[in-house]
């Protein structure tokens, strides 16, 4: 029996990393996870286990290999982002991989944008609101003003993809969807790195930058195969989506994050959307993406937990509460509004849930809340477009309470559950189908679930 063509994709998240085998329909014809244990940089903060991961990809390598089943195309990467492995001359990491979330030195922020136009208007030009050390250029800058040393030895620095990517092909490169996603390092005006990386001696250390469909020669032993340079998992999860619907719409693709992604805006963004927490992604084809975050996912796991230890219930039943209309009517009828919606954090926090009749309807209230942050999010992104559809993923996407109301808060927009297998590992893949796959571009990628509403609401 013939060995069935694949293609090979590492889709390494912050907490699972997996390894899915696809065949040329996109089918999942092999999947395996691993979870490493954290490790702690130098100042005693967790962050990734960056040699469990380099073992683990080489290991998990050599074992699809062996597969007598399988033939290798292609292999390709997606990984969280606004992480950056230092590499040195040759190729060796000098540094931990570090987290993202690490507390960032106030001077030395204040001393970047002191110097390069103030807070506001870098912000502006660079579509990347003041996050810290989640604006990975960032992590460069610091290093080039708190470890001088360190920094002279840097032959490259590769956001985490294209590190993966680099272990297999041994070609160091950067990639769009990485570089234009709130690193601070891109001018979106002027289409390239803003003026501020030349400046400080940082665009000697990014590798040169490829196309996200370039695939390269692999170095690592095995069948004759290509790889991709890899791909920002948050642009490769709307890579299926651009392959099968033209018509203006919006991705909400929800987790711990709630994102809404509109790739149909180009505008630039201004000052009130970046105040809110909007920024904006990049294809791999190097269009901007207008995109608003919500971390609903996290504070709807936090609420759930407190809604199930005070109406002494077992968290798991709210994964399939059904959606009450005369509930939500209910609970409509008591809710107030004053002021602006904040996005940091929804009114239920602050609720007594004492005064509900039980936890179907407290939970019904939660959602209620969330919603009201949710339509001015991802109302943030629509606005100046003619957006036909929302398609939401993720968890929510199967969650009836929400959908039903993101179909009352948007009445005269189509509201679809969207399902499918694995959309950014799917993603990923795509970005390089023609390299490995002879077969048209499948459209029957994505599953869709339609919800209506008789009647609008609005906050």
């Amino acid at each position: 029996m013939a060995a069935t063509p694949v293609i090979a994709i590492f889709d390494v998240g912050k907490t699972n990393k997996k390894l899915f085998l696809f065949d040329r329909h996109y089918r999942i014809v092999y999947e395996k996870s691993a979870r490493f244990i954290e490790t702690q940089d130098e100042d005693g903060d967790d962050c990734e286990n960056l040699e469990s991961l380099r073992l683990s990809v080489f290991d998990s390598l050599r074992e699809v290999f062996r597969m007598k089943e399988f033939s290798i195309r292609a292999i390709n990467f997606s990984t969280y982002g606004a992480s950056f492995v230092y590499i040195d001359e040759k190729g060796n990491p000098l540094t931990p991989l570090y987290n993202y979330l690490k507390k960032y030195p106030e001077h030395l922020s204040r001393q970047f944008y002191d110097t390069y136009g103030g807070e506001q208007a870098f912000a502006h030009v660079t579509a990347s609101p003041v996050l810290g050390s989640l604006n990975s250029g960032m992590q460069l800058y610091r290093i080039k003003y708190e470890r001088p040393e360190l920094f002279a030895k840097i032959k490259y620095a590769l956001h985490l993809p294209q590190y993966l990517s680099y272990l297999i092909s041994g070609v160091p490169c950067s990639d769009i969807t990485s570089i234009g996603c709130h690193t601070n390092l891109w001018d979106f005006y002027e289409n390239r790195y803003h003026r501020w990386v030349a400046e400080e001696g940082i665009l000697e250390k990014l590798a040169p930058v490829l196309p996200g469909n370039e695939t390269l020669p692999a170095t690592f032993p095995g069948r004759n195969y290509l790889v991709g340079i890899g791909l920002h998992d948050s642009s490769a999860a709307l890579i299926p989506y651009l392959v099968n619907f033209h018509e203006p719409f919006i991705l909400i693709s929800t987790g711990t994050w709630c994102i809404s992604l509109n790739p149909f805006n180009q505008t630039p963004l201004t000052n009130e959307e970046l105040q809110n927490d909007c920024l904006c992604y990049m294809t791999y084809q190097g269009k901007p993406v207008k995109a608003s975050r919500l971390f609903a996912g996290y504070e709807h796991e936090l609420q759930v937990k407190r809604i199930a230890e005070h109406f002494n219930q077992n968290a798991v039943r709210y994964r399939s509460i059904p959606y009450d209309a005369e509930i939500i009517a209910q609970l409509q009828k008591k809710m107030t509004f004053d002021g602006p919606v904040n996005l940091k954090e929804s009114s239920f926090p602050r609720r007594d849930l004492s005064q509900f009749k039980n936890d179907t309807e407290a939970y019904h209230q939660l959602i209620l809340d969330i919603m009201a942050q949710q339509c001015f999010s991802t109302q943030l992104v629509i606005q100046g477009t003619a957006t036909k559809r929302i398609f939401v993923d993720g968890g929510f996407s199967k969650n009836a309470i929400y959908m039903n109301l993101l179909a009352k808060f948007f009445p005269h927009i189509e509201i679809f559950a969207a399902s499918m297998a694995q959309a950014t590992a799917v993603g990923t893949a795509l970005s390089i189908h023609k390299a490995w796959n002879k077969r048209a571009l499948p459209n029957d990628l994505i599953q869709l679930k339609y919800y209506v509403s008789s009647e609008a609401m609005t906050v």
